[in-house]
């Protein structure tokens, strides 16, 4: 009946905070007893169906009686979640304003919002809620481990700023529930919810980076506090996707690693600084450069 900003409230003396996410693709794979060692798995299709269900262990029982089981289960997670967790918890009596934030942050997983951009977005839909409603519902969703927010790092004077941050889901499953089985055509950001997440489980934290017009999906601090710099993108066989991609690592004029991860090759970026590419191609190279890697690997290596 706790939240986790209650603990320290009721606690006395030390204590140690212990964050437990749902399956990463390396558990997930385990719990169905899929033998990892075998080079002709299609990680791609496992993938899909990690996504497409549930990272949540329950979910792999529930495989068994089909996809409308693990529909049901989320469905009914989620509404005791926001009905005992949240709503009856801080006395939310508009719970449809409450129900159409959570679908708006849904909706825009990985993009950079805010709570007066969100009112503004809500308002232009017919739905008034006031920024300052709109910051406590946020909290509560993150209290209740729904949502995660990831605050913007400036690059340059490696600071944390205030402002336009972005918000990952626990479980990407949960927005069957929440938006329909077709934003998996956003599969871009569905792939970097989930290294973020995966970042999260190797303890590191997590901002997402800024320099002057450039963009980082993600800068992190390891378990060293060596800082590092990752680059999430599904595809980038469109050449201005290419560029934009390329151009965010580029930017950055310091000898951090940087890391690309995607599903297709990359060609080597033309700078003398440490770079990794994560790809789905079923090979590991060096390119210039450029550690090119699989991403499933990536996912599952120890």
């Amino acid at each position: 009946n706790l939240l986790s900003s209650e603990l320290a409230t009721l606690l006395s003396g030390r204590y140690i905070e212990i964050s437990i996410l749902p399956f990463s693709f390396s558990e997930y794979l385990q719990g169905r007893n899929i033998d990892t060692s075998n080079k002709y798995l299609n990680y791609e299709a496992l993938f899909f169906e990690y996504v497409n269900e549930t990272s949540l262990p329950k979910g792999i029982d529930l495989r068994e009686e089909g996809y409308d089981k693990i529909y049901e289960y989320l469905d009914a997670l989620y509404a005791t979640i926001i009905e005992k967790d949240i709503t009856q918890r801080h006395k939310i009596y508009d719970k449809r304003a409450f129900g159409n934030l959570v679908k708006f942050l849904a909706n825009n997983i990985g993009n950079q919002v805010s709570p007066s951009s969100i009112s503004k977005a809500l308002k232009a839909d017919n739905q008034n809620i006031h920024h300052k409603t709109i910051e406590k519902y946020i909290e509560y969703l993150i209290e209740s481990f729904v949502f995660y927010r990831v605050n913007r790092f400036d690059i340059k004077g490696k600071k944390q700023l205030a402002t336009l941050e972005k918000y990952y889901i626990v479980d990407v499953g949960l927005l069957n529930v929440l938006v329909g089985r077709e934003r998996t055509a956003d599969r871009g950001h569905i792939l970097e919810n989930i290294v973020y997440l995966e970042l999260l489980r190797r303890g590191y934290k997590v901002w997402t980076g800024r320099l002057r017009n450039a963009e980082v999906d993600f800068t992190v601090k390891n378990r060293n506090g060596e800082i590092e710099y990752y680059q999430v993108s599904w595809e980038i066989s469109n050449k201005e996707t290419e560029k934009r991609e390329f151009a965010s690592l580029e930017a950055i004029k310091d000898n951090y690693p940087k890391f690309l991860l995607t599903t297709d090759t990359l060609e080597a970026i033309k700078d003398n600084y440490p770079k990794f590419l994560l790809t789905t191609d079923n090979f590991t190279q060096n390119k210039s450069g450029i550690i090119h890697k699989n991403v499933f690997e990536w996912l599952i290596e120890k």
